[in-house]
């Protein structure tokens, strides 16, 4: 099973409503249409592939980031990216789980 967890890099365990509690920022990582469809309370949107170009916008926030998406794969990809730039992100999964995690 560790085989597997290697391969697919799965999600290590983290309590998103604690870390949103204690002032992590949210980032929606789907399109801008999908984003209006609706969201996560709270949530900034900034589709996967702007990470790069919202560095600053990420780097000035102190503290931890939850990206989600609507299944939790572009999620996974930009929480990937966001450590890659040294900063403290987890994946929260998809937009539902995320939804029902926070009561929103």
């Amino acid at each position: 099973m560790n085989f597997f967890k290697n391969l697919f890099g799965a999600a290590e365990a983290v309590d998103v409503k604690t870390l949103v509690q204690n002032g992590a920022l949210i980032v929606d990582v789907r399109t801008p249409d999908e984003f209006r469809s609706g969201h996560v309370k709270g949530a900034i949107n900034i589709p996967l592939g702007t990470i790069a170009n919202n560095a600053s916008k990420l780097t000035k926030h102190q503290g931890a980031i939850v990206a989600y998406c609507r299944s939790g794969n572009r999620s996974s990809m930009a929480v990937s990216e966001m450590k890659a730039m040294g900063l403290e992100a987890y994946n929260g999964g998809g937009v539902g789980e995320m939804m029902s995690i926070l009561g929103a």
